[in-house]
């Protein structure tokens, strides 16, 4: 099967690492397993056949807390699509999935390298980010 895409380039666009004060950090570094990874991916066509997909991992405490850290990371991923797309479900699992899935070990390590240098060492993610399953899920 041959490739539809290549990525060009990947690069870190924006990280951001919030801690208001010494009690945030010591609440947060206490209750950090309560936190939780969305991600967002959203593109742009950059020139014909040339696409920025952009993903944003935000690590959030999602309970009504006042004491809260925030840790934001967008990756741009420019990517050259190698053959003519017909249907927009093609596209979509490009962009949503086969880059997503190429790009995954990237973004763990940023996200962990990102809470380690935020002073929360020791920190691993649950399970490793599997967009097919997203994917999947997307479409049930």
């Amino acid at each position: 099967m041959t490739k539809k895409y290549e990525i060009l380039n990947k690069f870190i666009k924006d990280m951001s690492s919030e801690t208001k004060d010494i009690e945030t950090y010591i609440f947060v570094r206490d209750h950090i397993h309560r936190y939780k990874l969305d991600i967002d991916i959203n593109s742009k066509v950059l020139k014909e056949k040339i696409l920025e997909i952009n993903t944003t991992m935000r690590f959030e405490d999602k309970e009504n807390s006042k004491k809260k850290s925030h840790f934001e990371i967008i990756f741009s991923t420019i990517v050259r699509i190698l053959k003519d797309i017909k249907e927009k479900k093609e596209l979509e699992e490009i962009i949503l999935r086969d880059v997503q899935v190429d790009i995954s070990k990237d973004l763990e390590r940023i996200i962990l390298n990102l809470l380690q240098d935020s002073g929360y060492s020791g920190f691993k993610l649950e399970k490793n980010l599997d967009f097919v399953d997203m994917y999947n899920k997307r479409l049930n």
